[in-house]
Parts: structure tokens; sequence; C-alpha cells
């Protein structure tokens, strides 16, 4: 076996984000491919959460049900895994934690190790030595993580937890050969990235030039704000957690008319009270880059889980009719190199463009070499302005030249009426007509720019699977050695190149795979193009899609 997934359990506020944390990187930095999500529950202590991470001598990116290790760390840990659980799967860890599993069960008393070492609380280091015995992860590696995770805490701690590490790994040594697994280092993993989605999307931001950040916090799409506000000191950006998502929204349209990059993070629910300053950046032809990370709704749903739901509010969002631009990263790499693009798309044609990630994307990282930046330029098209500025001037493909208060001698007028070139408002029909006219054309202009879908896997296929944003990897792995099945990914789902109903024409059979419950993608192929794509595999419930779940339906339908 060359890939092993792990699951660990227990209850919220336990500290299994930071057993996952430190557990990656010690792994990654031993040279193993690592790839890592969470499932969680929207509670701050209690319930049952997860982390699985998959560790192979190759590259892994996609979420799988298969457990060969689960290490339970609370009581109740396994009930919601029970249909994970098979025969094969060795469950280790106390034995009040584990008696009531399946599987094959392996007691180790992390409690009392923790406890002789000095602290109960050590327990979780305990784990993350097991794992990393069990892996024959490099010793050094682990007690300089765990230094590096403790760094704050005094002396005495630090060493403590470092020797229930040890505690931990010589355990896991000894419990080695009950595993047959044969992992392979890489020395060129120990210089890659280790990065989530929320994080990509936030070095791609910043990548764009983005210096001003505004949001209220909301599930999932909080991590980007976070981790912007962490690092402000170091790349110049003005953070703001303002009051409400209205506000948020409207701090950054006034960012973008100052001259700043704005980015406003939020999700479904928060977005619903942006749409009228949405509107309001359609009227006065503001960029604006907006960050949604969906979850299941409608209202607040579940909160901490996942879903492809939310593609009708983006497309369809705000009063009156203005051009936008939807990119939907299929992985960690697309969320920094569509976040960057982003920026300089909203700048260059003065309209909103979203970045539509979900809760399965933004928590999930794996390791990946470092972005080439060589060619990434922030692209400003500000003007310096004359007194004999227009703001708002006709011109052939709609785009008017964007100055900025304070650059140049010219006033730049900007308002929420209907306005003349000169941005005086206006009730003149004549004039509205070519307003609306001149703010649709730079949606025809856009279409110049649309990033084509990707062709993956058999090129003289039979069966066309379609997808957008998150599944990727997992629709990648599930077909990775089935004949004559391909995959159209899209990456951009607005707007779309009507050219591919070539690609949905030449298959016998298409199939649509989304994470939501009508298909929305699909019944917006056929807006587009016509072809109505009648098979469909559809997944609601919350949780992502398994590779194994789909190569399942895939091979079934082939």
């Amino acid at each position: 076996m060359k890939d092993i997934c792990i699951v660990l359990s227990g209850e919220a506020g336990q500290g299994i984000q930071t057993v996952e944390y430190v557990l990656t990187r010690v792994l990654k930095n031993s040279g193993f491919h690592i790839f890592a999500t969470k499932e969680y529950m929207s509670r701050v202590r209690g319930g049952n959460n997860t982390t699985e991470i998959r560790i192979s001598s190759e590259r892994v990116r996609a979420f799988v049900e298969k457990i060969d290790i689960l290490i339970p760390l609370g009581k109740n840990a396994t009930g919601r895994l029970r249909d994970r659980i098979t025969r094969e799967t060795l469950i280790i860890g106390e034995e009040s934690f584990i008696k009531d599993a399946g599987g094959e069960k392996i007691e180790v008393p992390l409690l009392e190790m923790a406890e002789r070492i000095g602290n109960k609380l050590y327990a979780n280091s305990v784990a993350i030595g097991l794992v990393s015995g069990l892996l024959k992860a490099d010793r050094e590696t682990l007690k300089l993580q765990i230094r590096k995770q403790f760094e704050d805490k005094k002396e005495e701690v630090i060493k403590q937890n470092i020797d229930a590490a040890l505690e931990g790994y010589k355990r896991g040594e000894e419990l080695s050969g009950r595993i047959k697994v044969s992992l392979k280092r890489d020395d060129a993993v120990k210089k890659e990235c280790l990065l989530n989605g929320a994080e990509a999307v936030g070095l791609g931001a910043l990548a764009g030039g983005c210096n001003f950040v505004s949001s209220y916090p909301m599930s999932p799409s909080t991590s980007v704000l976070v981790f912007l506000a962490q690092n402000k000191s170091d790349f110049g950006i003005v953070v703001e957690q303002a009051e409400d998502e209205i506000a948020a929204m409207n701090m950054i349209i006034g960012a973008w008319y100052a001259g700043a990059r704005g980015l406003v993070t939020t999700s479904g629910g928060g977005f619903a009270l942006m749409e009228e300053a949405l509107s309001l950046a359609g009227m006065v032809e503001s960029p604006v880059v907006i960050h949604l990370a969906q979850r299941p709704g409608p209202a607040t749903g579940l909160p901490t889980r996942t879903e492809q739901g939310d593609l009708n509010l983006v497309l369809y969002a705000g009063h009156g009719e203005f051009p936008r631009v939807i990119y939907a990263p299929g992985n960690i790499e697309e969320a920094f190199y569509l976040t960057y693009k982003a920026f300089n798309v909203a700048d260059k044609y003065q309209v909103p463009v979203f970045i539509l990630t979900d809760q399965y994307l933004v928590d999930s990282f794996y390791n990946l070499p470092p972005f080439n930046l060589d060619d990434l330029k922030v692209e400003k098209h500000m003007v310096k302005t004359g007194e004999d500025y227009i703001r708002y001037k006709l011109t052939e493909n709609g785009i008017s030249p964007r100055g900025v208060p304070g650059y140049g001698d010219g006033l730049v007028k900007v308002d929420s009426d209907e306005h003349d070139e000169f941005g005086h408002i206006t009730e003149d029909f004549t004039t509205r007509v070519k307003m609306v006219e001149k703010r649709l054309k730079k949606g025809e202009e856009l279409k110049k720019e649309v990033l084509k879908p990707k062709l993956i896997g058999d090129e003289n296929y039979k069966v066309l699977l379609v997808a957008w944003g998150s599944p990727l990897e997992v629709i990648k792995e599930a077909i990775s050695d089935i004949k004559e099945v391909a995959l159209l990914h899209f990456s951009q789902v607005w707007p779309i190149d009507n050219s591919v109903a070539e690609y949905l024409k030449r298959a016998q059979k298409v199939i649509a795979i989304e994470g939501n419950a009508t298909g929305q993608f699909a019944n917006l192929i056929k807006a587009v193009t016509g072809f109505e794509v009648k098979e469909r595999i559809l997944k609601y419930s919350g949780l992502q899609f398994s590779v194994e779940e789909l190569r399942k339906k895939i091979e079934g339908v082939v």
C-alpha cells in the first residue's frame, strides 16, 4: 500500500486542528506527500469533529472514504464514522474510546502516557508522536515542529510536549509492523509549500495587489480574513472587520474609488446582504473582488459544511443588468492564480469579479511546489485626470477611463442614480439607453478573455463528465484508470463561451457532477448553448464527494 488514510476524531475544543497542523507538517517535512481535510460541527465545544490525513508516495489531492487508521481522541468519537470503518481499519487509542468501534483494535493509553510525562493535556502530543512513529517520520523533524508549535510557552512545557511526542513515537514504532504500508520519501517534498484553499486565496489577493480587505466574519470564509489580517503588517494591508456585510461591501467600493485594490470575503448568507451594494458597483462601474465560500443553505443551513449551491445567487444577484465575472477554482493552485487574475480583470473592465469557493476547498490542504511569480504583474488601469476629464465617456468597447480623486486635476464624479457621461444625474431616456448599452458592451468585451474549460482524461471519450469548482481533483482521481471517459472542468463559470457545445456534442453520454440539488451549472449550460445535460450526479448532504462514490457511479454509467 503506497497510500494510507489516517482519521483523527474527537470533540470540538480537544485540539484536533492543532494535531492536524503539527502532524501534517512533520510528515511533509519528512518527505511524504500529504492531503488533509476536515469535517466539523457548528459548535465551540462538544459534538464530533474529524480530520482526514492522506499520506502517500505520490501526490494526493482528494478525499477518500476509506480509513486505514482511526485514532479516536474522545468518547463517542467513532459513532459517526461507522459507515467508513471496515474490518481492515486499524483503530488505536484508549480502551474506553475504541471499545464500541468495529475494525481491528489496539489499545494505547494516550492519557496515561501523557500523565506520566506531566499532564493529561499532552495526550495530543502523544498522538502526534504515535502517528509519526507508525510511519517512521523523521524524529528530529518531530521535535522541531513540536518546539515551534509551543514556542510561546515556558521551556518546561515545551520540553514535556517533546517528551510526550517521543514517547508516542516509540509506541508507534513498536506498532509499525501491524500496518502493511510501503511509503517512499521524496526529499523534494520538504522544500514544497503546504497550503489550504483559504491561504491560497489570500496569497492570490496579495499577488493581485490587494491592499484593503473588509469583511464581517462568516464561516467558512473567515479564514481568508484571518490570514490577511495575520500578514497585514508584512504586506501593507488595511484590514477592517465591519459592523455588518452591508458596510463591508460599501467599504470595498469606496476603497476602489480612492485607488486601493479591495477584497471582501463572505459566504452565501452574508453576500445576500451585499446585493444592493453590488448593484451600486454595477452603476458606478467600480471594480470589486468578492470571495464567496459556499456552504449549505437556505438561511443558516449547515454553517460548517460544504455545497455548491450559490452559483445562481452570484450570477443573478443585484437589481438591474450589468456584467460580472465568476471564477470557480478547482484546486489550491487555481485558487491562487484565479484570485490574482480577479484583481486585474476587475481593474481593467471596472466590474465585480467573484471567486466562488466552498468549505471543502478552503479547509483542505496539500503540499505543492512554490507558485511561479515571474509573470505575475499588478495591472493598474487608472488614468491621470485632466481638467476636461469625463468619467463615463462613451467608448467603442464600453470601458471608460477610470480616474481616482487626487490623481490629476480632474473631478471624479460618480452617482448611484443613472447619469450622463460626466457623472451628473439624469432622467433623459436617450441617455439612459446609451448608458445601459455602454455597461453591457463591457460584458461582450469580457468574453474575449473567458477561460476555456480543461479536458482531462481520454480524448477519445464516449462519456463526458461536466463539472465546475472543487470536485476537480476528486473526479480526476476517480477516472484515472477508466477508459473512454473524460472530464470537462470549468474554472470560469461566467461568462461561458458557447463553443463548449462542441465538446458536448462529441460525447455519446454527458453527465454533470455538482454539489447541489438542482444541477445549477448544467441548467446554465443549457441556457447558454441550448445543450441539455440530462444525466446528473448531484450531492447536497453537506459533505464533499469522495473518490470511491464517484468511481462507483461513473463505472455504473460506463
